[in-house]
This record gives structure tokens, C-alpha cells and sequence, in this order.
């Protein structure tokens, strides 16, 4: 198969309800930085650039009027987003601290590796991973 020069993921979109609420949550929460935002207001829509790290990685829109998705169980679609982490349990206990409701930790059956799952303000399901995992 011809390689077509793909080089890894430029950045997810994601559609929030609630611009302003999301964009607190994935800044003050998650601790994205807010690299750029423009409003559009042709489609009375705001878009933000967010970065990780110093690596772009979401860009966090409003529309108007935007229909719901269904999200779970194990909805047809994008399943989740996830983050890598060193310290797993250190990242959970921090969102419980922050009021962000987690599932347990758990270990991946297939490497061994800690993970859980927690939802964004919209209910977007993210997932923190350890770091080591076979991507």
C-alpha cells in the first residue's frame, strides 16, 4: 500500500453547549492554554485554539442550535479522546478535587497500564492513560 505521508493527528474538534463553560473547563481544569480565539460572526460562532503542552491539540467551537450526540454506550462515532499521563491516580485525585466526577481507576487488561474515564461539561467522554502505552 502507497504511504500517503501522513505524520500524526493536527487537532480534534469538538462543538461545546456551552462555549465559555467548556473553554473554562478545558483551560482551568485540564490545563489547556488558550493559544488563539476568533469569533465568526457569519455563523455566530466562537472557535478557540487550545494547545497541550505547547502542542495545538483542540480547537473548542460554538454553533448555534448544534443537535446533541448520543455519546454512550459505545455510540457509532468518535469513542473518546484521550490523555496520556505519568501519573495516573495523581490526575484523578486532582480533578476529584476540582468537583470533576471519575470513574475508578482501572489497569488495561492488554498492557497493564492504568486508565480511567470522566466526561467533559458536555459530556464527551476523555479517558487519562498512562504514558507507555503502545499507541
Amino acid at each position: 500500500m502507497a504511504s500517503l505521508g501522513l505524520i500524526g493527528v493536527n487537532h480534534i474538534a469538538i462543538i461545546a453547549s456551552d462555549y465559555e463553560r467548556s473553554k473554562a473547563f478545558y483551560v482551568e481544569v485540564l490545563g489547556f492554554t488558550l493559544e488563539a480565539e476568533y469569533f465568526r460572526a457569519e455563523r455566530d460562532s466562537w472557535m478557540g485554539k487550545l494547545a497541550l503542552n505547547g502542542q495545538y491539540v483542540v480547537e473548542l467551537f460554538s454553533f448555534p442550535g448544534a443537535p446533541t450526540r448520543a455519546s454512550g454506550p459505545e455510540a457509532l462515532g468518535l469513542r473518546h479522546l484521550a490523555f496520556a499521563a505519568v501519573d495516573v491516580p495523581g490526575v484523578r485525585h486532582e480533578l476529584l478535587a476540582q468537583g470533576v466526577s471519575c470513574e475508578e481507576l482501572r489497569t488495561d487488561p492488554h498492557t497493564g497500564l492504568a486508565m480511567f474515564f470522566f466526561r467533559d461539561p458536555d459530556g464527551l467522554p476523555l479517558e487519562v492513560y498512562e504514558v507507555g502505552a503502545p499507541y
